[in-house]
């Protein structure tokens, strides 16, 4: 655990070494800002729901844009071989960068409580609600990167890899809207495997362990496969 704690510091800290943190952190904010605002105005309701819409759909390029290098360009620069040869083993260079870039997009969420202190001088916010549609963001988010990370192994072309993850999570999010067009057993299975249909639950209030083993399922096979896709280059 050691090893995975130190890359992932040093990854944090990297990220705030160059402008990349503050760049995405401020146009992250800018967007959510000024799309709540708009919304919040137009409908006169001081709640977090519509922040919390807009944060789901921001993410969708948000993640893939965060989470396109973290292993790509490892591999473009030759750097992924000496990583190598350091006493760290796959599984916990996976875990060191997936926790630096969780720990930036949290940081990001955790800066939009501006918004809620904001609409507590306008009415009363359901705290409640907001406190659930944060823990389903940090599920989210969660999967999302493990998406990311996983196409970042797959290849050194980080363009590449923002498509790919991109398509990925946009299928988990899309696939509950679609579910019209199938028959029942299907269109069950379908809204099953969507994020938002899970989102949806848990920002209601309701906590429920299929919900919370769904997100823990999908991060798990996601980093699983991102660690074997880094294991079968030593197969080549």
């Amino acid at each position: 655990m050691r090893q995975i704690a130190v890359l992932a510091k040093k990854e944090f800290k990297g990220y705030f070494d160059s402008p990349v943190a503050y760049v995405v952190i401020t146009l992250f904010l800018l967007i959510a800002g000024w799309q709540f605002s708009t919304g919040m105005f137009l409908s006169n309701t001081p709640d977090l729901r519509g922040l919390f819409g807009i944060i789901r759909f921001i993410l969708l390029f948000f993640i893939p844009a965060v989470s396109m290098r973290l292993l790509s360009e490892e591999k473009r620069l030759g750097t992924i071989e000496l990583l190598m040869t350091l006493p760290i083993k796959d599984w916990q260079l996976v875990l060191g960068k997936y926790i630096a870039a969780y720990l930036l997009i949290l940081v990001t969420l955790i800066l939009t409580l501006i918004h809620f202190i904001s609409i507590a001088f306008l009415g009363e916010p359901d705290v409640g609600a907001t406190i659930a549609g944060y823990i389903g963001l940090f599920f989210v988010v969660g999967v999302y990167l493990a998406i990311g990370i996983f196409t970042s192994a797959l290849t050194q072309n980080q363009i590449v890899s923002f498509i790919l993850s991109f398509v990925i999570i946009f299928f988990f999010f899309i696939v509950d809207k679609v579910v019209f067009l199938f028959p029942g057993f299907i269109a069950n299975i379908l809204e099953f495997l969507s994020i938002d249909y899970h989102f949806n639950n848990i920002a209601r209030g309701v906590l429920d362990s299929r919900d919370v083993f769904y997100y823990l399922s999908l991060i798990f096979i996601f980093l699983f496969l991102t660690v074997q896709t880094l294991e079968s280059r030593k197969w080549k």
